[in-house]
């Protein structure tokens, strides 16, 4: 379908037939010939495109050139009679041609009986590729056409879009009147059976238009669904323009623009992405994004790359298209194949009213009269949940009066007091500011968070848009409370019932990521532009504090978990003492798991629910013993110590050697681990006594753990490349290492602890792969002058394209008398191997380690000393460290 306004206007500069003509004749073969006007042709409208022509000239262009093309090669062959016709189909019969794009065609015989085509049929598609062309073709007769239209709605949608290029216009005639709706897939079928493929499709996709990779022709928001609303349409309407969908009533002009400029964007980036790819490709891979931002004269600012601010475009363009694409298709369903059918209405009050459970504005004029009703009807929906949606007229009221959202509607205390009042009617109210963000009136009522709709950070990462992540975050904090919730998140689950008021949490979820792409610190542009609506919503200086507080500190809790050592009491105490008190660790706490899961999917597993349970937990009982009262370290390590060793009585274990052990661990193992870790370990050790191998322990959290990681627990002489060794081990059974307590006894033995995760983030708990796991260990540390090569698997191709600067930062834990090593690398396989390799020439002794990976980065925490166990204090040693650390992760 033609778009808005626009004439396709012939140009005979793109494509001369005389010439060609004359060419044919003077050459032997028509090969060379052909080929050279094909080349021509896309050069031509290559130049054009990198001038800035207008897109739809060059793909309306193309499609004409190779109208022309192909009726010359046509004409070239002797057919028998009028029999027959060349047929333009799908995407080349509505007359749209990308520079990769399949040629779909298809030979229309008027009966079943093909023999006296066959050689000049075979003759012709030869031709077509030996001279290069990307062809799709299909020989089918009349009866044909009919019966295969009849049994696939594919087929039906692909020739409902034909033109004839070469033979009589009659038989695609002939073809047009089988294929009619009184006799093949009326519309209600038609539209039912493309309604279930669109959603078939989307779900490929999970439903969401933010993909850091898009389809732009299958995701949502993308070319198909564009192209399903003209299927639609052109089998109820049989239109053949857009504008014709105004004339009935299907679209009006406002939503018309938005159906043309996003097609418009969609084929320039499309037409980039096959000139530069040299192919058809329509996935908008890392590998182009930043090649196309640059050819669409994107620069970068100190706030935002050039590939984030066309990406940005993009997304705004698909969420637009994809939900004009729901309100369209919605509107056909409800006024136009079930208009005539009875429904049942509800009145809710004089302004809305609920029609086969969907609300409905009672009058075209509502909003117009009551702006406040933009609000209130979100508000009705969270109080009714049983409404299911918005009916489709009165999504288009919205859209055409949302622009009634100005500052004096903000200002209005009226709406002031609807808005909180929605955040506090303990509906579900993450679906309704889903809703109000997709109808384009969340962005309104709060400008600060549309200035976020459709911003991307462009790493592996953050694979969601600020606007999309956010709304997820809420998502998730509605799951808690939920029956469901409790299984995967029992301790927010929990929480989330007991805090005080839910809408304040609300708010800081909705404001924690606001200030992103405004250049500086986004927490604190957040905090000011929280503490800011917090005033204008007439929310006490206590509460306003509190959410400002959440939205500048939402990272604190899982940097710590994450990055510090949370077994050390001083940790804990800081921790403790940046969070005041309970009401602001559980906020922060029920914050920071929603903000993980709606990160990304791969980021919140068993191993990380475990850190921030434990930390949460660990905090509690501080700020309840008073932070006037911190727990001593030696108290620590008694209370520890006197636990394990009750316990190992308990079992029969023989205290004597126990404590002869014990006595050359020193007091930091017992602050390390808990009492249950130490008897497994001790009683692991003393039954291992006297074997040449190395004692690995193995423990996985049972199946009704939801939180974790399997422990492996190595006992073994103490040699130079160990940790080393174990990481290149690890990588080799393809487990990810998330934490290491490295310690070493007083006689050379090593007490190293890992949690690992498989490469899907769970836990492994199979008895036979933990067995093989063990088995490999033993092998490959038994010998220290056999020990394994760094893994050299193949880098990803997502991480080739993103370049991470390698920062090292060293500060000193002065409490433990240690060093703090914090790397950002590039996440590459063997990376943790080649840190333990290096530590090693360099003398230095690891003691513990938390890893973290980012997407395309790793942001590591080693705490390290040198070999005499001193903290590493020498600026000239230090740079040595960093320099190599940067020379080898840099590669």
């Amino acid at each position: 379908m033609l778009l808005h306004h626009y004439r396709f206007a012939p140009d005979e500069s793109l494509f001369d037939a005389a010439a060609l003509r004359a060419e044919l004749d003077s050459h032997r073969s028509p090969i060379a010939p052909f080929k050279e006007a094909l080349r021509a042709i896309q050069t031509r409208l290559d130049a054009r495109f990198r001038a800035g022509a207008d897109i739809r000239d060059l793909i309306h262009g193309r499609a004409w050139c190779l109208d022309r093309l192909l009726e010359i090669a046509w004409s070239r062959h002797a057919w028998p009679d009028d029999g027959i016709a060349l047929l333009a189909v799908g995407g080349y019969g509505r007359g749209e041609l990308h520079p990769h794009s399949d040629i779909d065609l298809m030979l229309l015989l008027e009966d079943d009986d093909d023999t006296s085509y066959r050689e000049p049929l075979t003759e012709f598609i030869t031709l077509l590729w030996d001279i290069g062309l990307e062809i799709g073709h299909s020989v089918r007769s009349l009866a044909d056409c009919e019966r295969e239209a009849a049994a696939d709605v594919t087929v039906i949608t692909n020739l409902l879009e034909t033109r004839t290029l070469a033979g009589p216009e009659r038989l695609r005639e002939a073809m047009q009147a089988r294929l009619s709706t009184d006799r093949l897939w009326p519309a209600d079928r038609f539209f039912e059976a493309k309604w279930q493929e669109q959603i078939a499709r989307h779900y490929r996709y999970n439903n969401s238009e933010y993909h850091l990779e898009p389809n732009i022709k299958s995701s949502p928001g993308g070319l198909r669904d564009i192209q399903m609303i003209g299927w639609v349409a052109k089998r109820h309407f049989d239109s053949q323009r857009y504008e014709d969908l105004v004339d009935s009533g299907f679209m009006n002009d406002a939503e018309l623009r938005i159906l043309s400029q996003g097609q418009a964007f969609l084929w320039q980036v499309r037409y980039a992405l096959h000139m530069l790819t040299g192919r058809a490709e329509d996935r908008l891979l890392f590998d182009h994004q930043r090649t196309i931002a640059e050819l669409f004269g994107y620069r970068d600012t100190p706030e935002r790359l050039a590939v984030e601010q066309f990406m940005k475009r993009y997304y705004r363009h698909v969420t637009a298209l994809a939900g004009l694409n729901d309100m369209l298709l919605q509107h056909f369903d409800e006024v136009i194949l079930r208009g005539h059918e009875k429904l049942e209405t509800k009145p809710l009050n004089a302004r809305f009213e609920v029609k086969g459970g969907y609300i409905q504005a009672r009058h075209p004029r509502v909003f117009h009269h009551r702006p406040a009703a933009l609000l209130e009807l979100f508000l009705l929906m969270a109080q009714h949940p049983e409404i299911e949606g918005v009916r489709a007229s009165t999504i288009r009221l919205i859209r055409d009066n949302r622009h009634r959202i100005d500052d004096l509607f903000r200002d209005d205390v009226r709406h002031q007091s609807l808005f909180m009042e929605l955040l506090r009617c303990g509906g579900n109210v993450a679906r309704q500011l889903r809703r109000m963000n997709r109808y384009g009136v969340l962005g309104k009522y709060l400008p600060e968070f549309g200035q976020a709709v459709g911003l991307m950070q462009h790493d592996l990462f953050h694979i969601y848009t600020v606007d999309a992540h956010t709304l997820r975050l809420l998502k998730f904090v509605q799951r808690f409370r939920e029956p469901e919730g409790r299984g995967d998140f029992p301790v927010a689950a929990v929480l989330v019932h007991q805090l005080p008021k839910l809408e304040l949490l609300w708010i800081a979820g909705l404001y924690h990521d606001i200030g992103k792409g405004r250049g500086g610190n986004h927490s604190i542009l957040g905090a000011r532009d929280a503490e800011a609506f917090c005033e204008r919503h007439g929310l006490s200086p206590r509460d306003t504090r509190l959410v400002s507080w959440l939205v500048e500190n939402h990272l604190l809790m899982s940097k710590t978990a994450q990055k510090r050592d949370i077994t050390d009491p001083d940790v804990i105490r800081d921790f403790a003492v940046q969070v005041r008190d309970e009401v602001h660790l559980d906020y922060l706490y029920v914050l920071t798991v929603a903000d993980i899961n709606a990160t990304n999917p791969s980021l919140w597993n068993g191993w990380r629910a475990s850190l921030l349970r434990q930390l949460h937990a660990e905090t509690k009982r501080a700020l309840r013993r008073g932070l006037e009262n911190p727990l001593d370290r030696d108290d620590w390590v008694r209370e520890t110590r006197e636990e394990a060793r009750s316990l190992l009585a308990t079992v029969g274990a023989d205290l004597r050697r126990v404590d002869r052990l014990w006595e050359s661990l020193g007091e930091d193992y017992f602050l390390q681990y808990a009492p249950s870790e130490i008897v497994w370990q001790t009683q692991g050790i003393l039954a291992h006594d006297g074997s040449p191998l190395p004692l690995i322990l193995i423990s996985a959290p049972t199946e009704d753990m939801a939180e974790g990681g399997t422990k492996v627990f190595i006992h073994t002489r103490s040699v130079d490349d160990l940790f080393a060794a174990t990481a290149a081990a690890m990588e080799q059974l393809g487990l990810s290492i998330h934490d290491a307590r490295i310690a070493t006894s007083s006689n050379d033995w090593t007490l190293n602890t890992f949690i690992v995760l498989d490469d899907d983030g769970d836990p492994i708990r199979d008895k036979a792969r933990l067995d093989d796991i063990r088995r490999h260990l033993e092998e490959e540390l038994d010998d220290p002058d056999d020990y394994p090569q760094i893994v050299t698997r193949h880098t990803p191709r997502q991480l080739k394209h993103f370049k991470v600067p390698t920062q090292v930062a060293i500060e000193q834990d002065p409490a433990n008398e240690r060093t703090m090593l914090e790397l950002v690398a590039p996440d590459r396989p063997g990376l943790l191997a080649r840190v333990g390799r290096i530590f090693m020439e360099q003398d230095i002794a690891l003691s513990a380690a938390k890893i973290a990976t980012l997407g395309e980065r790793v942001e590591d925490v080693f705490f390290i000393t040198t070999k005499a166990g001193q903290p590493l204090t020498d600026p000239e040693r230090q740079e040595r460290l960093r320099a190599r650390l940067t020379e080898v992760l840099s590669v």
